[in-house]
């Protein structure tokens, strides 16, 4: 049984919409709604932000406010490196998405050597660079940075020089790059990409699973394929954007697409992934309450969060 430790990261930095920072409080809401002492029996480890930040212009438009988010990023890393050397199974809930690319450098950091999974649990392919970026906004890199992935051969922006060393400063944050491969990442439930990043999953032959593949072949199959795609790596990190759900679930995410999973599909299949004795890392990302009605959002992804600790504790 895993000592699990909660890490909450209230930062929304690397967002274009504001909100995301609530989203830990808003889950720790809906946990006492339902009179539940999850977070008294896991009390949360708060990771500092940078969010004061957002009073300022963002300086870079290709990699927006990017020096906080590699702040951010860098103690989320130390955080999780910590906690899985300490032997704990660190759970994290984090604001906005670009924070995950301190949880894979926090992982691969604690095991260097080691062949790194990621499941990827997203509408969104996050495989942006400062050279493809059309919004600048650093949740939609994140993935590209683990992956020390520059997409020249699709770039349509030319950063300036602060923000190209930045880039490449955050590629290999921790010393080490890329923390994962092609060929060891999963999508689900992944529909809305830029052509550019579209080129990306064709060109490296990332597996993906569609929303309809799931609907069609049921939670118990696709969980064992997602489960044999990274069946080579030694360790493996899930990240749970909650946008991978759909909106008529709720609204309470910062950018929502049609055509998702339900939160029931999304719970089983964690519970079935985080079975694997190979999976180190779970992040639950992107709940933003202000765009939400009467915390719904939080309340679903709380259920989501119970379910799959209890898979971890007493499987």
């Amino acid at each position: 049984m895993p000592n699990i430790k909660i890490l909450a990261v209230e930062s929304e930095v690397g967002a274009g919409t504001r909100g995301a920072s609530m989203g830990f409080e808003a889950i720790r809401i809906a946990a006492l709604d339902f009179g539940s002492s999850f977070f008294k029996q896991f009390p949360a480890e708060k990771v500092p932000d940078e969010n004061v930040s957002l009073l300022e212009p963002a300086r870079s438009i290709h990699a927006r406010r990017g020096k906080y988010v590699k702040i951010v990023c860098e103690r989320v890393m130390e955080a999780v490196n910590r906690t899985l050397k300490e032997g704990n199974f660190p759970i994290v809930i984090s604001g906005d998405h670009s924070s995950a690319a301190g949880t894979m450098a926090g992982v691969k950091l604690a095991y260097p050597e080691a062949r790194i999974g990621a499941i990827w649990i997203d509408a969104h392919a996050d495989l942006h660079s400062p050279y493809t970026t059309p919004s600048g906004n650093m949740h939609g890199m994140t993935l590209a940075a683990a992956l020390a992935e520059d997409n020249l051969s699709q770039k349509i922006n030319t950063p300036d020089e602060s923000t190209i060393q930045f880039w490449e400063d955050f590629k290999l944050m921790g010393g080490l790059a890329p923390k994962i491969r092609y060929e060891n990442l999963v999508y689900v439930a992944l529909r809305d990409m830029e052509p550019q990043e579209e080129y990306l999953i064709r060109q490296n032959k990332v597996k993906v699973f569609t929303t309809d593949e799931i609907n069609n072949l049921g939670i118990d199959k696709i969980g064992r394929e997602v489960l044999a795609a990274v069946e080579p790596c030694d360790y493996i990190y899930i990240s749970f954007d909650v946008d991978s759900m759909d909106p008529t679930i709720s609204r309470g995410t910062g950018t929502p697409a049609p055509n998702g999973i339900t939160e029931k599909q999304a719970a089983s299949l964690m519970q079935r992934l985080v079975q694997s004795p190979k999976v180190c890392c779970f992040e639950i990302t992107e709940v933003n309450p202000t765009l939400d009605r009467e915390n719904f959002m939080a309340e679903n992804v709380f259920e989501i969060l119970l379910k799959v600790t209890n898979q971890l504790l007493y499987d």
